[in-house]
């Protein structure tokens, strides 16, 4: 009995102690999210990845990125891409409730239509379709969050990091800012990030001067700009979604 108390005590403190080196690296490790407020970041988690994929391949990676500052954006790009990606940006604090019921009710229908489709009876046992579900679920300061500092693999851990980050990104930094971060940052492209850049690729022109007609056009790719949205790959997909983006821009607010 002495042995087995034994054992169970140094099994608890040995949870104990790599409890606490787990809490001591990621208080160490956690990004420090204030430092935003005045400091442009000089690369992102999602840049490295790319560089690092076009290594793997033997390429010479590319990165074509000119910061601006937010009064330098067009109005319109900044009114496209929140209707695109975030029509409650100006309203909540990192996380769109309402959005995310939604995007899983949305997903609910497709798992339950793809279920009919294939002969499916009993559809109740259909897990949902994720990639849509979080996608829509997704706002602008969570995109913020993840193509800063994390990796693309999906895990409860990352999750729980996107949604700590996601929270001190609102805390520590205004609306105007997350998004000036977030259009200086996204990928639009191979190898072409931040708005500046994809202007200038897309309609050779600076990012200030974009018309609604292209700064919904470039909203539009937000989403998978080197597959799905791919404007060389799928032009009507882009289109469409370009005249959704359209109708709704006049319905949102954008930082003053």
């Amino acid at each position: 009995m002495r042995m087995l108390w034994g054992i169970i005590k140094w099994s608890v403190l040995g949870l104990a102690a790599i409890l606490v080196f787990l809490l001591v690296y990621e208080t160490a490790t956690f990004p420090r999210t204030g430092k935003l407020r005045t400091d442009n970041p000089q690369t992102t988690a999602l840049i490295e990845a790319r560089m690092d994929e076009a290594r793997g391949r033997g390429e010479q990676p590319k990165r074509l990125q000119i910061w601006m500052p937010l009064d330098r954006i067009s109005p319109n790009l900044q009114r496209a891409v929140i209707a695109g990606e975030d029509t409650n940006f100006m309203a909540h604090h990192g996380f769109d409730y309402e959005a995310i019921q939604r995007a899983w009710d949305d997903a609910q229908r497709e798992a339950a239509r793809e279920a009919k489709e294939e002969g499916e009876q009993d559809n109740s046992s259909w897990i949902p379709a994720m990639p849509n579900f979080k996608r829509g679920a997704s706002t602008i300061s969570q995109q913020l969050a993840k193509n800063l500092y994390l990796s693309r693999e999906r895990s409860f851990l990352r999750k729980a990091r996107e949604a700590a980050i996601t929270y001190f990104l609102e805390r520590n930094l205004s609306k105007r800012r997350i998004i000036e971060i977030y259009l200086n940052v996204i990928e639009w492209g191979d190898g072409i990030y931040g708005a500046e850049a994809a202007a200038r690729t897309y309609f050779n022109k600076p990012a200030a001067n974009l018309t609604p007609q292209e700064a919904a056009y470039l909203s539009a790719m937000i989403p998978s700009p080197l597959n799905i949205f791919n404007p060389q790959k799928n032009a009507r997909r882009v289109k469409r979604r370009q005249r959704v983006i359209l109708r709704g821009m006049p319905l949102v607010k954008i930082p003053g």
